[in-house]
């Protein structure tokens, strides 16, 4: 069965392609933005609820909405202007979508695997390029015979990806080790990768003379959290970054933050037709920041941890224009005047003038439903209001519930120097003890530390630590694409007795329904300055997707963990054959 992300399973809405937006009583959550020619409609891909809305915008009236599957994550509108791609992350899936007289009507589901995410479309409509980031690779898709027929692996956490307007360029943003990489679309070769040391990177968008590559991301200062570290700008800080995209060049930057009333989240990205402009959105703080281009200054270096003065002392130059919700994905107008940004958390389409920095409108995409306790859960979770200055949020590091790919010094450990890999929050709410010492014995009690001194911000309110625990108790791994998979069925089965077996130990440890006995363990891998005897096992759900393991992060894929730092002759087992090694892997990508 597949896992709807979110609160409700749309049973309405499976029993059929099309419903109307009133007939689906459920959270939308949209996060993507796609405006069809002439600014006539727009499309949105709706999260929670799986669907694609389109939306009038003479009336702002949706006029179709159709299934898609799970998650959708990004959607594109292709250049014929009535045929658009979305993808599906918790499905695998590509889908076409025709868009005519109002209605939609999906043509194809493309199997891509993994988690496809960003998608960029070549002119000439017949090549699409999607980004499947727990597979770390860019998938290649033949629009003309609509089937995936080739993988490139450009480097870890593929998220988002723009070519160059001749389509011999494509850049894509690597979150798993803070690089752009820049490949010919042709071999699919890597010809260069710029290091920028950044997480989350957002979307991105190439100048329309090819030249250059703009993207917001987080910086990560590698700073214990402190008052005064996160004022500065030293723990972690929002940036737009600028690529060459002809030549291997110093990459630019700006800071977005400003000292006492910083960004988080840093999202969505568009440049205005004439590129005198650059819009970004702030999903953690709620706002659009808009930048004059044409006279800004970035830097390769030298550059502070805030925005320059001369921005803020100037409203024509920089502006924060409040929004409200979780702003996501956004499109700026072919006029230049107004940008679209979809609204995760308002269930709507908002529009701003970009002149006036106000918003025009809200389009609702479906009847008002209740806010859960769950959803108001969800909300603090995304909110960087609950951090000191604003600079960040739960999901800056435990990025959309899961992990990161940094390890952090929080001081929850109670020691300064110890850096860790930030636990997925996945089942977390069965899965206690809490910390990778195992010293927090209560959900409620950890979570209020992590706001208080990993995020240095206030204590929560009982009524919203119900609200965390709501959101957390309906917080499950993404779908597993390795699942799916049959052609390494007979490695897997292999791996799994091998798992279970007292050869490797593996089950010693890591077992129940959440693949962690909740015990404390010394198995070697200590810090001399650690306050806690041993390690709190972790879950092993959804173990594929993360690109630092263990708790220091030393180990960089599974093997790595198998055969160096965390050998089952180094724990309690016995060591494996090559074989055995490379069968463990593939069942425990599976889990």
């Amino acid at each position: 069965m597949v896992r709807l992300s979110g609160f409700c399973t749309l049973l309405v809405l499976l029993a059929s392609t099309h419903a109307s937006a009133q007939a689906i009583d459920a959270y939308r959550s949209p996060v993507d933005v796609a405006i069809g020619p002439q600014a006539k409609w727009l499309l949105t891909a709706n999260q929670t609820s799986g669907t694609l809305s389109l939306v009038d915008l003479s009336t702002g009236r949706v006029l179709d909405e159709i299934s898609v599957g799970a998650r959708p994550s990004y959607v594109v509108l292709c250049a014929d202007g009535h045929t658009a791609l979305v993808s599906a992350a918790d499905e695998g899936l590509l889908v076409k979508v025709q868009i005519d007289a109002g209605k939609l009507k999906k043509i194809a589901d493309i199997d891509v695997g993994f988690d496809p995410h960003g998608i960029a479309v070549r002119k000439d409509g017949t090549r699409a390029f999607v980004a499947l980031p727990s597979g770390h690779a860019v998938g290649v898709v033949d629009l003309v015979q609509n089937r995936l027929i080739e993988h490139s692996f450009p480097g870890p956490l593929p998220r988002y990806l723009t070519l160059s307007p001749d389509d011999s360029r494509l850049a894509v943003g690597l979150s798993g080790d803070g690089t752009i990489a820049v490949m010919e679309t042709v071999g699919n070769s890597v010809l260069y990768a710029t290091r920028i040391k950044g997480l989350n990177i957002g979307h991105m968008k190439t100048s329309a003379d090819g030249k250059q590559v703009y993207f917001p991301w987080l910086h990560y200062g590698e700073n214990i959290p402190s008052p005064s570290n996160i004022r500065r700008g030293w723990v972690l800080g929002n940036r737009l970054g600028r690529v060459d995209l002809t030549e291997d060049a110093l990459d630019e930057v700006l800071s977005l933050d400003t000292e006492g009333n910083a960004v988080a989240d840093a999202f969505g990205l568009d440049l205005s037709p004439d590129e005198s402009h650059v819009v970004i959105s702030a999903s953690g703080t709620h706002e659009l920041l808009v930048l004059r281009l044409t006279d800004l200054k970035m830097y390769t270096v030298g550059s502070t941890e805030h925005i320059d003065q001369e921005l803020l002392d100037d409203s024509a130059r920089f502006a924060r224009i409040p929004v409200g919700g979780r702003p996501m994905g956004l499109e700026i107008t072919p006029d230049g005047e107004s940008v679209y940004v979809a609204n995760y958390l308002l269930d709507a389409v908002q529009e701003i003038d970009l002149a006036t920095r106000t918003i025009q409108r809200t389009i609702p995409l479906g009847s008002q439903v209740e806010t859960t306790l769950a959803r108001q859960g969800e909300a603090l979770f995304y909110d960087g209001d609950k951090s000191f200055d604003r600079w960040y949020s739960c999901h800056s590091c435990h990025y959309d519930g899961g992990s990161n790919a940094e390890i952090f010094d929080t001081r929850n450990d109670r020691t300064i120097g110890t850096y860790k890999t930030a636990p997925v929050l996945w089942n977390v709410s069965q899965t206690q003890p809490w910390t990778w010492h195992g010293w927090q014995q209560d959900l409620r009690s950890a979570m209020q530390t992590s706001f208080t001194e990993t995020m240095q911000g206030k204590r929560l309110e009982e009524q919203e630590v119900d609200a965390l625990i709501a959101y957390f108790d309906q917080l499950k791994p993404p779908a597993n694409p390795y699942s799916r998979e049959s052609s390494a069925a007979a490695a897997v089965a292999r791996g799994k007795a091998i798992f279970f077996s007292d050869k490797s130990a593996c089950s010693s440890c890591h077992a129940g329904e959440n693949m962690t006995d909740g015990q404390m363990h010394d198995v070697g891998t200590g810090h001399r300055r650690d306050r806690y005897d041993g390690y709190n096992t972790p879950s092993l759900l959804g173990v594929y997707s993360k690109v630092r393991l263990l708790h220091h992060g030393r180990a960089r894929n599974l093997k790595e963990v198998l055969t160096e730092h965390h050998a089952p002759e180094n724990v309690a087992g016995e060591p494996l054959t090559d074989q055995e090694t490379r069968d463990l892997v593939e069942y425990l990508k599976t889990l």
